[in-house]
């Protein structure tokens, strides 16, 4: 849950985005406090990158307000120079060598930090003075990452932006996003699949599917509101009444649901267990449609 104390670094109330006949973001409402983590996960086209895309200011919203560090998005200098966004098809001119792309970020931005970005590349192992069109698919996802940390945003919007690096590079970059939030001043929306580096790295969640937000909150509270109940085959009718069923595996012998607890589970026939980040997640997107309408809000919290 917020605390009541938290500034809000995102916050989205109603948010609808259609291309044609398709909509891409349906009624999101999600809030994102200073300092946090935040991962947005959900399958291929949930609306992760229309929802970056819309904080970005890079796309206006058909419906829906939508506030990012106290304003509206806009292709505007202030705005811009507050709000990194890299994304996915990783925006670098393959003619321009690596050093060309710094002293482009050195002119474009205000708070570019130059040591800081040829420290982070020579690290890599990246020379300034090789072109972007020989460098390989993960040198060209850490040039991009080390400009756009360069930029010193307060707002970082990734998306997948460690897809295409080793193991062995995405913990380097997820470790050393966690330092720089640590620091103070920077929050982080970061779209991935890859479920086991966020759950090391983040400590919000943004869970989209089927164009809609089905959680939004604090990591260790939804897991918290959430529960595993494996028991014998039968009527768990009473069991959905009072919680709410999220998803339900059911064999001859046993039955188990993932539930969001209403309060204690009061039925001696199942026993209950914690719910992983992993188990989490699956279990809301396993359903195509998402839950049941009406049932979840996109906080954290049951109706």
């Amino acid at each position: 849950m917020m605390a009541s104390s938290d500034v809000l670094a995102v916050q989205t109330r109603g948010l609808t985005k259609r291309y044609r006949r398709v909509t891409a973001l349906r009624g999101a409402s999600i809030t994102v406090p200073e300092g946090r983590i935040s991962a947005l996960i959900g399958p291929n086209g949930a609306g992760k990158t229309t929802l970056l895309r819309l904080l970005a200011g890079l796309a206006r919203p058909g419906s829906g307000d939508v506030e990012v560090l106290g304003g509206r998005p806009a292709q505007h200098p202030s705005f811009l120079a507050n709000v990194g966004f890299l994304a996915q098809e990783i925006p670098l001119y393959r003619r321009f060598t690596v050093g060309e792309h710094v002293a482009a970020g050195a002119h474009l931005n205000s708070r570019w930090d130059g040591a800081y970005v040829r420290q982070r590349l020579a690290s890599l192992d990246i020379p300034l003075g090789q072109r972007v069109g020989a460098l390989s698919g993960g040198q060209r996802a850490q040039l991009a990452l080390s400009l756009t940390l360069a930029k010193r945003p307060r707002l970082l919007l990734l998306d997948e932006p460690v897809a295409a690096l080793d193991p062995l590079a995405r913990r380097h970059f997820l470790a050393q996003l966690a330092e720089a939030v640590a620091d103070g001043g920077l929050t982080v929306v970061l779209s991935s699949h890859l479920l086991a580096d966020l759950e090391q790295t983040c400590d919000h969640l943004i869970l989209l599917a089927a164009a809609s937000v089905q959680l939004c909150g604090d990591i260790d509270t939804l897991l918290a509101e959430h529960q595993v109940l494996i028991g014998p085959r039968k009527d768990t009718t009473a069991i959905e009444r009072d919680h709410t069923l999220v998803h339900a595996v059911r064999t001859a012998r046993q039955t188990t649901l993932l539930i969001r607890r209403s309060g204690p589970v009061i039925d001696p026939a199942f026993e209950a267990a914690d719910v992983g980040l992993e188990e989490l997640v699956l279990g809301y997107m396993s359903q195509p449609a998402g839950p049941r309408p009406g049932r979840l809000t996109t906080i954290g919290e049951q109706q």
